[in-house]
């Protein structure tokens, strides 16, 4: 067998079981998601139950509070005069309001006693609405006895759920919890029936603490799949429809699951109180995790699949001499190394096209190198023309903004000595195409500039010019002081009057010339944020854009180890330093005074 085809053949083995692999998790990934979220889900549901079981659980201690209150039991004797049972109604029925409980609906728990009087000794009792708003006492008879006072008594003193109608004002159907009152000294002897009103909305108000994925639905129901209470509006008093495989549970309780309709329905029944508690989640929420899943698996595939080219790629080379003496000469080969000449090679196969191939290709990458050398050369002179013309413009736009605003505000033609400033700053700022002028001419422009800002906006700042002779011929990259002066007048000085100082030093200590420029600004700064701000690379024109164009121009120029940094003085205030080499110019310019 040929050698490419033992390779292809190589290929198919290492491959092939991880396509197997793909194919058994998108038919398997789908059914074992779905079981792990529904086994998470069943727990959940159980400790759900236990909650609103607790919730009904407070309910019915209340209850027992309101059957042991000795106005309630005296209500079924009915005895003494018309007078007495008149206070003692009027008690208990205000007695009954006092244990209502709030729920988040706004609708409250309250409590509604019915008592039975077979004489009608409390006639005199109107039963109206706006009184059993928030719980209160009626009475009734054989004749008027409600639907469900017989179901409750046979429980004796069991409480139970049930659904109701006309209880409590404002709606027609509520889910009330009922449960005989008996009487404390003979437990045969039955006072009457107690109902709590709204406890749809209680366990309603536990259901939506319970976050399901895309609004996964949940329902209590009854043993016959009467929903009771849900978080879909409109359900309570239906039958839910549920899988035929969900276990009714003749004792204890149970929690089971199923895949039925595109749904996953999650149930914990418990027979001893008669009550199921159902969640119902699509399954297509989980589809889009299994998609996750599989590009995942995909991925896998795909990285193995290039090893196994890797692992071909190998054998292929160790089994072929030529590439031996190939890799030799990759070994060696050091970018911008002359390339020899290409050894004569006697085939044309793929092996020969691979040699030719990297020759030509370490000789393409040499010429690559020189271009790039070269272009990184006229790309920092570009870069020096850009950064001085991102400047210029913006030291323009601003003094032509003084003068306008300055002439604007005082409404005459006094601004001569702006315009004077103004044109001492532009020939400055031309310098007749220069990029470094003398550090003369530099502080010239900054008298110009402080001054033009002190007349802008009647600054009462006082400035404070330090020089050393000997430094005044030095090279500085032009509009260099301005931007710090600025930061100076607008984070500094601005708002102290009188009191605020800018201070400009310039002094030569033995190869290097220093600037400082020192206000006395009562703002706290932070120097190392700022020497951070203009030391990294900018990519948009947030705060400090001036400063650090200033640092990567003085970089450029100079080198690294100069430029700008910042730092606080014992004093207060702000200091920004700036160090230079010392380098003359060869025939200074004349002064901007006297151009």
């Amino acid at each position: 067998m040929k050698l490419n085809r033992q390779l292809i053949l190589l290929f198919v083995i290492l491959v092939s079981p991880v396509f197997l692999l793909n194919l058994y998790a998108n038919n398997r990934t789908e059914q074992i998601l779905k079981r792990h979220v529904t086994n998470a889900y069943m727990e959940l549901n159980k400790q759900n139950h236990l909650l609103i079981n607790r919730d009904i659980e407070t309910v019915n201690r209340v209850m027992t509070t309101i059957i042991q209150n000795p106005r309630v039991q005296q209500l079924q004797s009915g005895d003494g005069e018309v007078y007495d049972r008149v206070k003692l109604y009027e008690a208990a029925d205000q007695l009954m309001p006092t244990f209502s409980i709030g729920t988040t609906g706004g609708d409250a728990i309250a409590y509604y006693l019915y008592v039975y009087d077979p004489l009608h000794r409390y006639d005199f009792a109107q039963l109206t609405l706006s009184r059993l708003r928030n719980g209160g006492v009626f009475f009734y008879n054989d004749q008027t006895k409600p639907p469900w006072a017989d179901e409750a008594i046979s429980r004796k003193g069991r409480g139970f759920l049930k659904i109701v109608d006309d209880v409590g004002a404002g709606r027609q159907k509520t889910l009330a919890y009922i449960r005989a009152v008996n009487s404390v000294l003979s437990g045969k002897l039955v006072v009457g029936v107690l109902v709590a009103s709204n406890i749809d909305k209680k366990i309603e108000q536990s259901l939506r603490s319970v976050s399901l994925p895309d609004n996964g639905e949940m329902f209590l129901t009854d043993y016959d799949n009467t929903i009771l209470a849900s978080t879909v509006g409109g359900t309570m008093g239906t039958k839910l429809i549920l899988p035929p495989s969900l276990a009714q549970g003749t004792k204890g309780e149970e929690t089971v699951d199923d895949i039925y309709n595109g749904f996953i329905y999650v149930e914990h029944a418990d027979y001893e109180i008669g009550q199921k508690l159902v969640y119902r989640i699509s399954t297509a929420s989980l589809l889009r995790q299994q998609s996750e899943l599989k590009r995942v698996i995909q991925w896998i595939s795909m990285a193995y699949s290039l090893f196994g080219i890797a692992v071909m790629a190998y054998f292929w080379r160790s089994l072929l001499f030529p590439l031996q003496k190939l890799a030799g000469f990759i070994r060696g080969y050091e970018p911008g190394r002359k390339v020899p000449n290409t050894e004569a090679v006697d085939r044309n196969d793929e092996v020969g096209v691979l040699i030719h191939a990297v020759y030509s290709m370490a000789r393409r990458l040499n010429a690559l190198i020189e271009d790039r050398y070269m272009m990184e050369i006229k790309q920092k002179e570009a870069q020096l023309q850009i950064l001085y013309q991102q400047i210029n413009p913006h030291l323009l736009y601003n003094t032509l903004e003084s003068i306008y605003w300055k002439s604007a505000m005082e409404g005459r033609s006094d601004s001569a000595e702006m315009i004077k400033e103004l044109s001492k700053l532009m020939r400055i700022s031309l310098s007749r195409g220069r990029e470094l002028i003398t550090l003369q001419e530099e502080l010239e422009h900054a008298m110009a500039y402080t001054r033009l800002q002190q007349k802008r906006y009647e600054y009462e700042f006082r400035t404070r010019w330090e020089t050393d002779e000997e430094a005044l011929a030095n090279l500085i990259p032009k509009i260099t002081l301005q931007p710090l002066i600025e930061n100076a007048i607008i984070h500094g000085v601005r708002n102290m009057g009188e009191d605020g100082e800018i201070a400009v030093r310039v002094m030569k200590r033995e190869s290097r010339v220093v600037i400082e420029v020192e206000d006395n600004g009562y703002k706290p700064v932070d120097p190392e944020a700022i020497n951070r701000m203009i030391r990294e690379a900018r990519r948009d024109n947030r705060s400090g854009y001036g400063v650090h164009n200033v640092h990567e121009r003085i970089r450029l120029h100079f080198g690294a180890e100069y430029g700008i940094r910042y730092s606080r003085p014992p004093g207060g205030g702000t200091l920004a330093t700036i160090e230079l080499p010392v380098r003359p110019a060869d025939n200074p310019p004349p002064s901007a005074e006297t151009g």
